[in-house]
């Protein structure tokens, strides 16, 4: 079946023009509420957002749309988008959501969907909702109407997470950190990731107005983060953008790290504990060397 709403992310465009309208948004909830429904009998989905002034449209007609038919919905606020993903396997949900456009200007905005494992739903699963949305809505009755509660941790409980990651052995004490959170969803965790593993962490991009996502700052406009680390002589720059799913780095020297980059350090970090490889994974190494390589000669 081909696909008429669904990309290779979820759904994603401009706000108020379809599908990213409340109305299409609310159909596609129950939609998804109605498959969830044949296979569980009561539901949980866990909903996060970025900080677009859309969110909070957007999040009230899902909302809905999960409880008129019969699934209980758990709001995070304002999260990363691995956050939701944590979430969602740590609370036992059967899916996790999310309201973003990711390092897309606040303009538009998105729907992704993660399993109850916190992984990418498969083209099938995608194909039977938008299968269902050709269906007319079928509302539940009054008595299986679905709940929704807020979790008011939920920022924190990420924050314990990311925290848990970094070996209790070292510290960042007696680093300085500038933390660019491109005005989205890290601004209230990733500062007190790093504070809270010992950095002294000063931040731009950190103070969401709705409308100043990605705008000038974060992953995506790293000048910003380059500047502010070298005006306050800091020893790194982390720069993440809206929906914090990418990461730029840049070091004392104003030098900027990118993805590719910081993913070959991290495989090679990997292959040097003695983490297992097959000949696919050595393959995909060197291409990524090679591709470094590139990089580094071109900064030159």
């Amino acid at each position: 079946m081909t696909r008429t709403y669904f990309g290779t992310d979820g759904i994603r465009g401009t706000v108020g023009q379809p599908p990213i309208t409340p109305d299409f948004v609310l159909k596609l909830a129950h939609a998804v509420g109605r498959v969830l429904v044949a296979e569980h009998p009561r539901p949980v989905v866990l909903i996060g957002k970025d900080t677009r002034i859309s969110g909070y449209m957007l999040e009230s007609a899902l909302e809905s749309g999960f409880n008129s038919a019969g699934v209980d919905v758990v709001l995070l606020g304002p999260v990363p988008t691995p956050a939701v993903a944590y979430l969602t396997r740590a609370q036992r949900a059967q899916l996790g959501v999310v309201i973003s456009a990711s390092h897309n200007p606040f303009g538009d905005n998105g729907i992704k969907f993660f399993s109850s494992q916190g992984s990418k739903l498969s083209d099938a699963w995608e194909a039977q909702v938008e299968a269902m949305l050709a269906q007319d809505p079928v509302w539940v009755n009054s008595q299986q109407l679905g709940k929704a509660r807020r979790l008011d941790d939920a920022a924190g409980r990420y924050i314990e997470f990311c925290k848990r990651t970094f070996p209790t052995e070292l510290s960042l004490r007696g680093l300085k950190l500038v933390v660019d959170a491109a005005h989205g969803a890290a601004y209230h965790v990733a500062p007190d990731v790093f504070h809270e593993l010992g950095a002294q962490v000063s931040t731009i991009g950190c103070s969401p107005d709705g409308m100043n996502i990605n705008d000038g700052v974060g992953a995506t406009a790293p000048a910003a983060l380059v500047a502010a680390v070298k005006a306050q002589k800091a020893d790194y720059g982390i720069a993440l953008d809206g929906d914090a799913d990418r990461l730029q780095w840049v070091d004392r020297e104003g030098r900027l790290y990118n993805g590719d980059e910081i993913l070959y350090v991290m495989a090679m970090d990997r292959v040097a504990q003695g983490a297992p490889r097959s000949e696919e994974h050595t393959s995909e190494l060197q291409s990524l060397r090679h591709l470094v390589c590139r990089l580094l000669l071109e900064k030159k």
